[in-house]
């Protein structure tokens, strides 16, 4: 089942799809990772999909693609690796370094209240170790949201109304 919320790609595409846009980070880099996120997911790879579209967020003109990561989320299969996409993005929002760190942090926090309200917390903790050792403060998605960029706002809302319908869904 191919991500509607990702553009078609091949099933065969690897790492090399991505590195000729590399170095102007702009709209071919973020194509080039959301079908390479497509592509991964249709190898059975749901974590290193799930790295395309955090390698997508790095663009800081184009919105982050929310949307696609809730519908891996919710599509995900329990046989195959996925990681811990909450504390996948804690870490990821906690220990930004480099260009546009802090857009980059902003957009990470709002894909670990994304994956908290999908997933389990029971199979899907938060480090609760990093909290305490760092005094780590998790920003609210209200404040998140007032940090990001204007492009990110209504991808942001069409991610929130994925989560709800999927919430509206479960028995």
């Amino acid at each position: 089942m191919l991500n509607p919320h990702l553009p078609d790609a091949p099933p065969d595409l690897d790492p090399g799809h991505t590195r000729p846009h590399r170095r102007d980070c702009g709209p071919l880099f973020h194509r080039a990772c959301l079908e390479l996120a497509q592509s991964f997911w249709r190898q059975g790879k749901p974590a290193q999909a799930i790295l395309q579209l955090n390698k997508a967020a790095f663009v800081p003109t184009l919105a982050a693609p929310y949307p696609a990561l809730v519908w891996f989320l919710i599509h995900r299969k329990p046989d195959l690796f996925l990681g811990n996409p909450v504390r996948h993005f804690q870490h990821l929002a906690s220990r930004m370094s480099g260009e546009h760190a802090s857009l980059r942090t902003w957009r990470a926090w709002a894909c670990f209240h994304l994956a908290r309200a999908i997933l389990p917390t029971i199979d899907f903790p938060r480090d609760e170790e990093q909290i305490a050792r760092e005094k780590l403060v998790i920003p609210d998605l209200a404040t998140v949201e007032k940090n990001l960029p204007a492009c990110d706002a209504s991808r942001l809302s069409d991610a929130q109304a994925l989560v709800k319908n999927h919430h509206q869904q479960r028995p």
